[in-house]
């Protein structure tokens, strides 16, 4: 874990408007900077960042976060990787758990990652430069229909037929980040090895490079022009490259699938270069590996619409079926997953240039939804006229809702099977033991839902929409303020006291910034609260101190009128009529209190 102190120097330390001006050609209008908003597309701008918060929102769409989630968002970064970005262009190390690991070895596996980039760099750099004197690769391309231009911008090369012509681009070809970085083999230690002991693994092929989200080459795919096998051969595994994390054109296509509101995944990397070349450029591809989690969520920092493209035989049937598990997971309410299948003698190169690109389009646009794809292949066995049929589509259906989380859409789902197999909704949920509520999940341009509790109203909600705009208060707040809101429903009490608790810890430079980066790691329970603060207008920390006070005085009113309508509802004794004159006393120190502060104002 990042320490929360290192996250909140780091915030303090770096400006929102200069990470995101990296990106956004932003504009002084005010207080704050305006831009066109990155994640969708629009003509006048909606998009602000505020310096003072160090936030951004966009009143089009409802993004919004600090310089962490801007990067995540926009670069689909991992918030660790987010944050390392930004500690890098601000000169800090991440402590994190590396704290634990001694210097020299975190120094070897630096230098040793570097090793590794700088030669897959190289190659990259190589293998262009021999397709530029290959004919054979020259022509190869141009048959399918590509051109200069989109081999540039994928930065395709070609790894000539020779054993070892990477010894061309590295000296010292018995460099060991070579067989690392999975550019060489070295068959040495193997007894009646290849004639070649030390070969390059690539020979005779076009070579896709594989960048990771910063544009770094982390693998390589390489492509036979004829017949040979196997068709396809990608890097191994190695320290920079997770075959199950990667997609082939992911950092090509950033732009574009923001532009187009979607991605289309596909089967391979012609299938991307291709579809580039015809006007598809949200194109990417899985690394000639099965669709993962981690691959769907990847896609969903980028748009909230995901297109799986698959061939219509039974190996595209099967690759679905495994993009479609892949999914369930991160299935919502706000979330789009589809599935298109392609007649069996086309791939969407082929399709393409035979029906043309409207329509494919079209295609993309009827694609079949997750819903129905599910439904489908639970009940693809048939025989739902026997009670044995019915019982196999539950049997199968059973683990792909239990991975689902709570939503609207797994609500649908339900129903939907129980309608298929002559049961009720809450039978299925009962025997898929569904215990947790169905909550629905709202759409990003509206505030996000708040978790489990019920979301505080009045002058609670006012209470803790001042602390998270201006937590620098929490501090301040004296232990009657604290008594008064810790009285409050028992929903809005544990929210406060989870706020000022964090505010707090933050000390003397607690901002809405670094509060923001806390609470979202805490859970989801601030972020509706999160997302209005960011579209409003600037706090002052004096009228916002003012205002607490005035909402802590409310809030003690409230409950001491409370308190003296039960006792004046009850039997009078000494004791509660002693207790009910000092609630009266309480009670008018506090109105003289607010009378004073409004003569003041």
């Amino acid at each position: 874990m990042i320490p929360q102190s290192f996250i909140q120097d780091l915030l303090a330390r770096v400006d929102i408007v200069d990470v995101v001006g990296r990106f956004v050609q932003l504009k002084k209008g005010g207080a704050n900077y305006m831009g066109l908003c990155p994640f969708h597309n629009e003509k006048s701008p909606s998009f602000t960042v505020s310096p003072t918060k160090q936030f951004y929102h966009c009143f089009g769409c409802g993004a919004h976060g600090t310089s962490i989630g801007f990067l995540m968002e926009y670069s689909g970064l991992g918030y660790v990787e987010a944050i390392k970005e930004l500690a890098q262009n601000a000169g800090m190390t991440v402590p994190e758990d590396e704290s634990r690991v001694p210097s020299a070895r975190r120094a070897e596996a630096q230098a040793k990652s570097l090793a590794l980039s700088e030669a897959m760099s190289r190659a990259s750099d190589f293998y262009r430069q021999q397709l530029r004197t290959a004919p054979q690769a020259i022509a190869y391309l141009q048959k399918r229909g590509l051109t200069g231009e989109i081999a540039a911008r994928f930065a395709m090369g070609y790894a000539p037929a020779g054993w070892d012509s990477l010894r061309a681009a590295f000296p010292d070809y018995a460099d060991p980040a070579l067989v690392e970085a999975g550019l060489v083999i070295d068959r040495a230690a193997e007894e009646g090895g290849a004639p070649h002991k030390r070969y390059d693994r690539f020979r005779d092929r076009i070579m896709f490079p594989i960048r990771n989200t910063k544009g770094q080459v982390i693998a390589f795919g390489g492509r036979v022009m004829d017949s040979g096998e196997p068709k396809y051969l990608n890097s191994p595994e190695t320290p920079l490259f997770q075959k199950g994390s990667e997609l082939y054109g992911l950092f090509e296509a950033r732009q574009a699938i923001r532009e187009a509101g979607y991605v289309l995944v596909t089967e391979g990397y012609m299938d991307v270069v291709a579809l580039a070349q015809l006007g598809f450029p949200q194109a990417v591809a899985t690394l000639g590996t099965a669709c993962t989690p981690v691959h769907v969520q990847k896609l969903l920092r980028q748009t909230d619409h995901v297109v799986f493209s698959f061939d219509g035989d039974a190996a595209g049937r099967r690759a679905a079926r495994r993009a479609l598990d892949a999914c369930l997971v991160h299935a919502g309410d706000s979330k789009s997953m589809r599935f298109l299948f392609l007649p069996a003698s086309h791939d969407p190169d082929s399709y393409i240039r035979e029906h043309g690109a409207e329509a494919f389009e079209e295609l993309v646009r009827e694609a079949m939804p997750l819903s129905q794809f599910l439904i489908g292949e639970v009940s693809a066995e048939g025989e739902l006229h026997t009670a044995e049929g019915r019982a196999k589509a539950q049997f199968h259906a059973k683990p792909m809702l239990q991975a689902m989380p709570p939503s609207s859409l797994r609500l649908q789902l339900v129903r939907s099977l129980a309608n298929l197999t002559q049961t009720t909704p809450a039978e299925i949920e009962a025997l898929f033991e569904l215990s947790n509520p169905v909550a629905v999940a709202p759409q990003r341009a509206a505030p996000p839902r708040a978790g489990s509790r019920s979301a505080p109203e009045g002058l609670e909600k006012k209470v803790i929409r001042l602390l998270i705009a201006q937590p620098v208060l929490a501090a301040e707040m004296d232990q009657s303020s604290l008594q008064a809101l810790a009285q409050v429903s028992p929903d809005s009490g544990a929210l406060l006291s989870q706020l000022i608790s964090e505010a707090r810890a933050m000390g003397d430079q607690a901002n809405f910034a670094g509060l923001a980066e806390r609470l979202r790691a805490a859970g989801p329970e601030f972020d509706a609260l999160i997302s209005v603060i960011a579209a409003d207008t600037e706090y002052d920390v004096e009228s916002a101190r003012a205002e607490l006070a005035g909402a802590v005085r409310q809030t003690r009113l409230k409950q001491l009128n409370a308190e003296m309508e039960r006792l004046a509802a009850g039997a009078m004794t000494p004791e509660s009529h002693a207790r009910y004159r000092q609630l009266m006393t309480e009670r008018e120190e506090l109105k003289q209190q607010a009378a004073a502060e409004a003569k003041l104002r």
